[in-house]
């Protein structure tokens, strides 16, 4: 069900202009241009988490210590090819 979302000028212009370059309906632009910033938004959370990670020695160390064992996992006794 379609929804009336207001926005300011200045962002309703760069949308034109994004769609018309695109050649996508205003809706599809709006779609793309959300998806491109909640991944945007995920990738910071993880860069945020992960930096949190490395400055913390004790967190740090249980990272390297799952790897470790996360590396041994795929083994099943056969040799690599």
């Amino acid at each position: 069900m379609a929804q009336t979302v207001r926005i300011d000028p200045a962002a309703h212009t760069a949308l034109n202009e994004i769609a018309r370059a695109k050649r996508l309906s205003l809706t599809e632009a709006l779609a793309r241009a959300i998806e491109l910033y909640r991944r945007h938004l995920f990738l910071e959370q993880m860069r945020a988490g992960f930096a949190e990670v490395c400055d913390n020695k004790d967190a740090w160390a249980e990272e390297v210590e799952e790897r470790r064992l996360w590396d041994t996992a795929d083994r099943d006794g056969l040799d690599r090819e």
